[in-house]
């Protein structure tokens, strides 16, 4: 009996060293089902920025870069930055027809095409970035936002937020609504329409135009994102006033937008990647931004930017403006009034709870910053 354990047990290892040798051999392991299912996919991807700007153009690389991973190579994107397919501003219809399977953008860019898309990306006076996170994916923002987009042909998933972002630079203070009548500001779309009502002159400039149009004088003021993008531009030099809080981009929403004919042709597995590659994406570029905006900060006061609040009178005249254009619009277009209606009551109760343990830990800490007892 002894024996013949032996035999068994010795028969097995001899057995087990074949089967390791013939895969030292060169044998290779069948691959996993699932990859051997996966079909090969090559997309374009037309993004709305320059690489510049790394964090906000970086969502396009990145989502391309986790789906390439995920599918063992079998799932590429190949990203261009604006003007090398299309220009920027035209990301969104280059998807809708077709010239790419997908765009990097921002909604508010085809506020011209129908003023319904900026409803996925952000609305003067609606949300915070954390706020807007809460109801795209929770609060039926993203359904409504895609129910929209079915007459373009899109289907759209968040990618990435920049945070609120700062009001801009201007050559001299904004102390009073007076101080805005007639001011030349580059500000277009929605945002636009809102400070027009307060007496400021939109101007639709390209971002490679803005610093000579400031230093010339030809503009007064300018909005661009927030400190780490603003540094890298210099605009401190030519219009020092930095002011706060841009309450027309509170939790601006960067969006990927997929060609509907294209999407509808995904296996149901690669449509899961895409949308959990997104959330990731969406979510880690509004981390990168508060990683980087507070010593991008520091910098641009170094560097002579002088720090600005809006007064409480311009912040309440631009919010009621803003109501004002809403009704406008409401009234104008079912898709803006359909989607701006559901995000009254979400509104609302995100800043009733918003109030309580959020605000009081956040202004006690700000108390102590002012106070030394942070720093090391």
């Amino acid at each position: 009996m002894k024996q013949s354990k032996a035999l068994d047990r010795r028969s097995f290892l001899t057995r087990a060293s074949v089967g390791g040798a013939a895969a030292a051999a060169g044998t290779t392991l069948a691959a996993p089902a699932i990859a051997q299912e996966m079909p090969s996919i090559n997309w374009r991807m037309a993004s709305s920025f320059p690489t510049s700007l790394d964090t906000i153009y970086g969502g396009g690389p990145e989502l391309a870069k986790r789906l390439e991973e995920a599918t063992d190579g079998k799932f590429k994107i190949q990203v261009f930055a604006g003007g090398e397919i299309v220009p920027g501003l035209d990301a969104i219809n280059a998807a809708t027809d077709g010239t790419v399977e997908c765009a990097h953008s921002v909604g508010y860019y085809n506020w011209g095409k129908d003023p319904a898309f900026a409803c996925g990306a952000d609305l003067p006076f609606t949300f915070s970035g954390r706020a807007k996170a809460a109801f795209n994916y929770h609060g039926g923002g993203l359904e409504n936002y895609n129910e929209f987009l079915e007459q373009y042909n899109l289907v759209s998933f968040p990618g990435g937020n920049t945070g609120t972002q700062m009001g801009g630079w201007y050559r001299k203070e904004i102390n009073s609504l007076a101080d805005l009548q007639g001011l030349k500001m580059r500000i277009a779309g929605l945002a636009g329409r809102v400070v027009g009502k307060l007496g400021v002159v939109p101007q639709q400039i390209a971002g490679g135009d803005i610093y000579a149009s400031l230093e010339k004088g030809t503009i007064d003021a300018t909005e661009w994102v927030g400190p780490y993008d603003d540094n890298k531009l210099g605009f401190q030099k030519v219009a020092p006033y930095y002011y706060y809080p841009g309450f027309w981009e509170g939790g601006p929403t960067v969006s990927f937008f997929f060609n509907k004919e294209q999407w509808d042709q995904l296996p149901d597995n690669y449509k899961s990647l895409v949308r959990s590659c997104a959330q990731a994406t969406d979510q880690n570029m509004l981390a990168k931004y508060d990683s980087k905006n507070p010593a991008a900060l520091k910098e641009l006061v170094g560097a002579g930017a002088q720090l600005r609040p809006f007064s409480e009178e311009i912040l309440t005249a631009a919010f009621d403006a803003a109501n004002e254009v809403y009704a406008e619009l409401s009234a104008e277009n079912e898709w803006f009034k359909k989607q701006y209606d559901a995000m009254l009551q979400f509104r609302d109760d995100w800043y009733l709870y918003a109030q309580t343990s959020e605000y009081t830990f956040d202004t006690f800490m700000m108390i102590q910053q002012r106070n030394g007892k942070l720093a090391p």
